[in-house]
């Protein structure tokens, strides 16, 4: 089955692609008839060497994005993944000796069209006259066994144009950047992994792999080049990026430079390729000399193996003595109760869940449960502390980094804003302040508010009840009970709500047929405290 992709016309896109990049890019000109980009101040050139480079479309950025001072004069760009043609590789070695340039050094990858019509240009514009040398670049290290055809060339290419860009700069002749470029392209590899094919545009996929399969084949210092072939997401090229500087490195590996991203991709082929370049500070100058090009990245000229990579965490602020009593809860009862809030949630984690799969991720019970192995973990740490001020703001602390998502946020704000009347009296009326703090707070950063069919809800309707606690002479466990039925009524009754704050407000409230599951773990926690505080045991 052929994949989409976003083109004109399979035809055209080699074309396209090349004019919208000089198009965005002043510094950029294309050679009229040509599929051809060059400096847009080749004048500029006269009396230095001029360096071409290119081959097939569908390895972007390479090869226009890496044209620019200290790098390349040009590219000529054949169609996807195919030679470029004599003629237009011949017109641009033209168009740069026509403005004074002293030489052009053409540097390719070394696949028979590519040699070949590289090496027909090259012949054709020696007889005129032009002085052009060629470099054939072959890092590949997939193959232990070399055939005829030698190593392919891959994304180390790119550190020649890079090598070869610095000394053309600096005014190098013909002859000598020739023999130097070639000297390191011999200390230098590159192996590639990939997940899965691409798809040449208009065709199937190039190859097939089963799901346990990859595509493999693509005490020195070294450069380290982490290259996306086009499909991996950030995310991955940065697991990929610390675990090559981590292997490396434990073999005693010294890491000059890394470079990470897209340099010469694959369409869009799921799957990276590692480049090594054997380095000495000479060598190293010249990848750290300046360039223009738009597609070579800004890497600190520092050495990456050596350098601290973490720095000790701040320590925390020393406690207050807390002057307020424990509030009638010993640690061992308040271990009890946080004992039955952990269990409770993991035992509803499955029912959160398939609740937030209508409206959200799917994941409001992993994230609950989540907070609560959290706790529990903490509490096989030790006693958790008897103040209630401390206890909250241990909690606070403990679900902003364990818990994730904006529950665990929520929470966060909730906990340390209900300590802070607590630290100057435990009676029932500060449990009711600490109530009514927790909630401002969240409504001043969550932005909900009762009706808005989220976890507020059951709070809202749960701190209503509690005011009773204000008035002399109230029950805890009557008052108490009320809070959770009522909680529980609210959470039940947000399945009729419209969803007006949260992920939820995003989908049409036509699909929200179940009650919000936030709310309901809400109310599930006050439950559970409830019955833990009923328990003789506690």
């Amino acid at each position: 089955m052929t994949s989409k992709k976003l083109l004109n016309t399979v035809a055209g896109c080699a074309d396209d692609a090349l004019a919208g990049l000089v198009a965005c890019n002043p510094s950029l000109q294309l050679l009229q008839g040509h599929r051809v980009a060059l400096r847009s101040d080749l004048d500029s050139l006269k009396g230095r060497v001029a360096l071409l480079s290119g081959g097939g479309s569908g390895h972007e950025p390479a090869h226009a994005g890496f044209i620019g001072k200290g790098m390349l004069t040009g590219v000529i760009a054949g169609a996807v993944f195919t030679s470029p043609a004599v003629g237009s590789i011949l017109a641009a070695i033209r168009a740069v000796a026509q403005v004074g340039t002293v030489g052009t050094l053409l540097i390719v990858k070394n696949y028979t069209g590519d040699r070949l019509n590289f090496g027909l240009a090259r012949e054709q514009a020696q007889a005129e006259g032009i002085p052009v040398e060629m470099v054939v670049i072959g890092d590949d290290s997939a193959f232990t066994v070399l055939k005829k055809a030698g190593r392919r060339g891959l994304c180390g290419t790119v550190l020649i144009h890079k090598v070869a860009g610095a000394l053309a700069e600096a005014g190098v002749g013909l002859e000598e950047i020739t023999e130097r470029v070639s000297a390191v392209a011999k200390a230098m590899g590159t192996l590639g992994v990939s997940l899965s094919s691409c798809s040449v545009p208009g065709s199937k996929p190039t190859f097939e792999l089963s799901p346990d399969e990859v595509e493999l084949g693509l005490g020195s210092s070294v450069v380290l080049m982490v290259n996306n072939l086009g499909g991996l997401s950030f995310l991955e090229l940065g697991i990929i990026a610390d675990a090559a500087v981590r292997a490396l490195e434990g073999r005693g590996v010294k890491i000059a430079r890394a470079l990470v991203g897209t340099f010469m991709s694959a369409l869009e082929m799921p799957g990276i390729s590692l480049t090594l370049l054997l380095v000495d500070e000479p060598l190293l100058k010249l990848i750290d000399a300046e360039t223009t090009a738009s597609a070579w990245p800004n890497v600190a000229k520092v050495s990456v193996t050596g350098r601290k990579r973490s720095r000790a965490a701040p320590a925390e602020p020393l406690e207050a003595p807390d002057s307020t009593a424990a509030g009638g809860l010993t640690s061992k009862r308040v271990a009890l109760v946080l004992e039955r809030v952990c269990a409770t949630l993991l035992g509803l984690e499955e029912h959160l869940n398939a609740l937030d799969r209508a409206a959200g991720d799917g994941d409001c019970g992993t994230t609950h449960s989540r907070a609560a192995r959290a706790i529990q973990g903490w509490l096989k740490e030790g006693p958790p502390p008897a103040s209630p001020a401390q206890l909250l703001s241990k909690l606070s602390l403990l679900l902003l980094e364990k818990m994730g998502g904006s529950s665990g946020a929520l929470y966060g704000l909730f906990l340390t804003a209900a300590a802070q009347p607590l630290k100057a009296k435990t009676d029932l009326p500060a449990w009711s302040a600490a109530m009514d703090a927790g909630l401002e707070a969240m409504q001043k950063y969550g932005k909900a508010t009762p009706g808005d069919r989220t976890m507020l809800d059951s709070l809202w309707a749960a701190r209503q009840e509690l005011q009773a606690w204000k008035s002399p002479g109230a029950n805890l466990f009557q008052v108490l009970t009320k809070a959770v039925q009522s909680a529980e009524a609210a959470a039940e009754a947000t399945k009729n709500m419209e969803a007006g704050a949260g992920r939820a407000s995003y989908i049409s409230s036509a699909r929200l047929d179940q009650p919000d599951p936030g709310a309901v773990a809400a109310a599930a926690v006050l439950r559970a405290i409830l019955e833990a505080l009923q328990s003789p045991a506690v």
